[in-house]
């Protein structure tokens, strides 16, 4: 979902409020009449509007993060970074925005930067949590447990 989200729903987005914007300026130049005004100027309200919704909640996302055992791996626009489970400082499920979203903060800063945002597993059951978010949250704890006893 991460692909529609960051790539397919911004142009439709778009792609829509122009056609709409386009259409109120070329109609009524067949009449000879001016375009009403909101016909312009709201579609360009939502325009703005959407773009900083969007870089908010939707470009920020990474492209894919897949798990590699004992480490995340995150890929995004060609650079990928292993990040092991106890480098992982706090870990923040968000069910209740579109699309639901994870959080990652990390110890140490990566290619991404100190906190890492990708889209949760689709599930059939909307605002629900998830069990392998939940999962996920479990083994760091495991993890950060186990890195604690070792340095002890």
């Amino acid at each position: 979902m991460t692909f529609f989200h960051k790539r397919i729903f911004p142009v439709i987005w778009f792609g829509f409020l122009a056609v709409f914007v386009t259409t109120a300026l070329l109609a009524p130049s067949s009449r000879g009449a001016q375009p009403p005004l909101p016909f312009i100027i709201i579609p360009l309200f939502m325009a703005g509007f959407g773009y900083w919704i969007m870089k908010k909640l939707i470009f920020n996302l990474v492209d894919e993060v897949l798990d590699a055992g004992n480490a995340l791996v995150v890929r995004n626009g060609g650079k990928e970074e292993r990040i092991a489970l106890s480098d992982i400082k706090n870990i923040n499920y968000s069910p209740y925005v579109s699309p639901p979203q994870v959080i990652l903060s990390v110890r140490r800063p990566t290619v991404f930067g100190d906190t890492i945002s990708f889209c949760a597993p689709v599930r059939l059951v909307p605002f629900s949590s998830s069990p392998a978010i939940q999962e996920l949250i479990d083994r760091v704890d495991a993890a950060r447990q186990k890195q604690r006893w070792a340095s002890s």
